[in-house]
C-alpha cells in the first residue's frame, strides 16, 4: 500500500516520533497507518529499554496544584538541553497532574497506575521514544489541603518549594505564603519546629557541640552551659519557625506569620513544607567530548 508525505505528516502528529522513524515503520507496515503506529509504540519501548541503564542526573523540580492537592515532583532526564525544553516540561506536568489524581504511594505505584488506557510506565516509556533521552520520576510529596497550598519554582526548575497552611486564602494569607515560600528557597530549613528534631539527631549535635567547645579550652563545669546556647543557634538554623525572616533578620517565620493572623484577623498555621534541590545526591556522568560524539556516530550506523 502506497503512503504519501502527508501520512507520513500525520502519523508524526499522532505520535510525536521523528520523521524518519515515522517513514520506516510506514514503509514497514506497507503504508498501513494503525500498523506503523503499533511499530513505533513497539520500538519506542525497545529505545526506551536501551536508555535505561545510561544515568539521567539533570531534569527539573515542578509544582502542580488542583486547589485541594498540591505536588511537588522532580523528573529526571539526561541533558539540560532536553530538561530545559517544552516538551520535556509538558511531560512533567502530566505526571504530576497523574499524582495529584490517584495520589500514589510511592513512584512504583505511580508508574503501575494507569493514565488513560495505558499505565504511566507505559507512558513515560512512550515519551522516551519522543525526546530520546532516559526520564525517571526520582520523588514526589503530595499535600492535601483544606486552607492554602503554595509552591515556588525557582531557575526553571532546578528548586523547588511547597507550603501546606491552615488558613483562609486571602491578599494577606497569599502574600505570607509566598514569602515563606522564597525564604524556604533561599535558607532550606531542615525541619518544622524543634519538636520534629528526633532525640538522637539532638545528642549527636550536643556531643559535637561539646566536644568542640573542650577543644577551645573551656572548662568542663560550663561547657554544657555554652552547648546549650549553640544548641538553641541550632534550632534558629535548622527549623524555619525559628529561622530569621531572610527580608527582615528582626523578626521570625513565627512571629512573621503571628502578625499575618493579626491582619487578616483569622488563623494562620503552617502545617507542613518541603522543598527539592534538583539532583541534589545524584551522581552526574562525566564523558570525553570525542568519546560522546563517537557513541553518538555509532548509534546512527544501528
Amino acid at each position: 500500500m502506497a503512503f504519501t508525505a502527508k501520512d507520513v505528516m500525520t502519523l508524526r502528529e499522532q505520535t510525536g516520533a521523528g520523521m524518519m522513524d515515522c517513514k520506516r515503520a510506514l514503509v514497514d507496515a506497507d503504508g498501513d497507518m494503525e500498523k506503523a503506529a503499533d511499530l513505533l509504540r513497539e520500538r519506542g519501548i525497545a529505545k526506551a529499554a536501551k536508555k535505561a541503564s545510561r544515568i539521567a542526573a539533570e531534569g527539573i523540580v515542578s509544582a502542580y496544584s488542583d486547589g485541594t492537592t498540591g505536588v511537588l515532583v522532580e523528573v529526571n532526564c539526561e541533558s539540560d538541553f532536553v530538561a530545559k525544553g517544552d516538551k520535556f516540561h509538558e511531560i512533567v506536568t502530566e505526571i504530576a497532574k497523574q499524582i495529584a489524581a490517584v495520589k500514589p504511594a510511592s513512584v512504583e505505584e505511580l508508574l503501575a497506575s494507569k493514565m488513560g488506557d495505558k499505565t504511566v510506565e507505559l507512558y513515560v516509556q512512550e515519551q522516551i521514544a519522543v525526546i530520546g533521552e532516559k526520564i525517571s520520576v526520582r520523588r514526589f510529596t503530595i499535600y492535601k489541603s483544606a486552607g492554602l497550598i503554595e509552591s515556588y519554582i525557582h531557575m526553571g526548575g532546578t528548586l523547588g518549594v511547597m507550603l501546606n497552611f491552615d488558613c483562609a486564602e486571602s491578599k494577606i494569607t497569599k502574600t505570607l505564603a509566598h514569602d515563606i515560600a522564597l525564604h524556604v528557597a533561599f535558607a532550606k530549613p531542615q525541619y518544622l519546629t524543634s519538636a520534629e528534631v528526633s532525640a538522637e539527631t539532638l545528642e549527636k549535635e550536643k556531643e559535637i557541640l561539646k566536644k568542640e567547645v573542650l577543644n577551645e579550652g573551656k572548662p568542663e563545669a560550663i561547657a554544657e552551659k555554652i552547648v546549650l546556647g549553640k544548641i538553641k543557634k541550632f534550632y534558629e538554623e535548622n527549623c524555619l519557625l525559628d529561622q530569621k525572616f531572610v527580608k527582615d533578620d528582626k523578626v521570625t517565620i513565627a512571629q512573621l506569620i503571628a502578625e499575618a493572623a493579626n491582619k487578616a484577623a483569622t488563623g494562620v498555621a503552617l502545617k507542613e513544607f518541603c522543598f527539592y534541590v534538583m539532583g541534589q545526591g545524584l551522581e552526574k556522568k562525566s564523558e570525553d567530548l570525542s568519546e560522546e560524539v563517537a557513541k553518538q556516530v555509532e548509534a546512527m550506523k544501528k
